[in-house]
């Protein structure tokens, strides 16, 4: 069996090599095709749900955050225009350039995220939120279940996260979607249930506040945002 571990190396490797190329693509505005397109655009319909719930409670000016596989700071960049003081981190060093390209473009030196490229569970330090989006695709529940509580620890008041849910409908479409990998294809797809991530969350002290559920063709996700469970 394939370790966690070897998972790992697996995401880091893929995603500084030919990983990053797609990727950096369909987190960008250049041509895409219809697949990365359609991908593209329900990434981005889980940072606008993040960023419409950051409005929704207020302004996020001075709120610390952590944003864990922040990419290409597709969601750093926004939370840092809007006065978040935002630490961002990625496995992958290629990603984590591309970012501070980005966001040097777009943003004051005074309100520039700090990018880090650093492996999740090395990350240390107090954040009111920490967000996490499309990460735990890429790992096993027994992994995921890990990743959750590092998380937890550093998170003070919120934590937000995304994964791909697991129900009959969706393990089927993956199971013919492997049979058809592209090119581009080097990680592996893990999907978790709902009532797994929910369980983790209870178990590190969170309940879950607000949900969302985003589906394009090609795009599936589960978005989550977990508070402190009240004493």
């Amino acid at each position: 069996m394939t370790s966690a571990t070897d998972d790992k190396t697996i995401v880091r490797d893929y995603f500084n090599a030919q990983g990053f190329d797609r990727w950096s693509r369909i987190y960008g505005d250049g041509q895409v095709n219809k697949v990365q397109r359609d991908i593209r655009e329900g990434h981005q319909q889980t940072v606008d749900h993040v960023l419409y719930w950051f409005k929704q409670d207020g302004s996020a000016d001075g709120l610390t955050v952590c944003d864990a596989g922040c990419g290409v700071g597709s969601l750093s960049i926004p939370l840092a225009s809007m006065g978040a003081q935002v630490s961002a981190s990625d496995i992958s060093e290629k990603m984590v350039e591309e970012a501070k390209v980005r966001a040097q473009a777009t943003l004051s030196s005074e309100a520039l995220p700090n990018f880090t490229a650093q492996d999740l569970e090395t990350l240390d330090g107090r954040y009111h939120t920490v967000v996490c989006l499309d990460v735990l695709i890429h790992y096993p529940q027994e992994k995921a279940g890990d990743m959750i509580a590092h998380l937890s620890s550093l998170a003070e008041e919120r934590l937000i996260m995304s994964f791909a849910p697991k129900n009959a409908f969706y393990t089927v479409l993956k199971r013919i979607g492997e049979f058809f990998p592209g090119p581009s294809k080097a990680t592996r797809a893990y999907l978790h249930s709902e009532a797994d991530i929910r369980a983790a969350l209870k178990a590190n002290g969170w309940q879950i506040k607000r949900k969302e559920f985003t589906a394009t063709q090609f795009y599936f996700s589960r978005l989550v945002e977990a508070v402190r469970i009240a004493d």
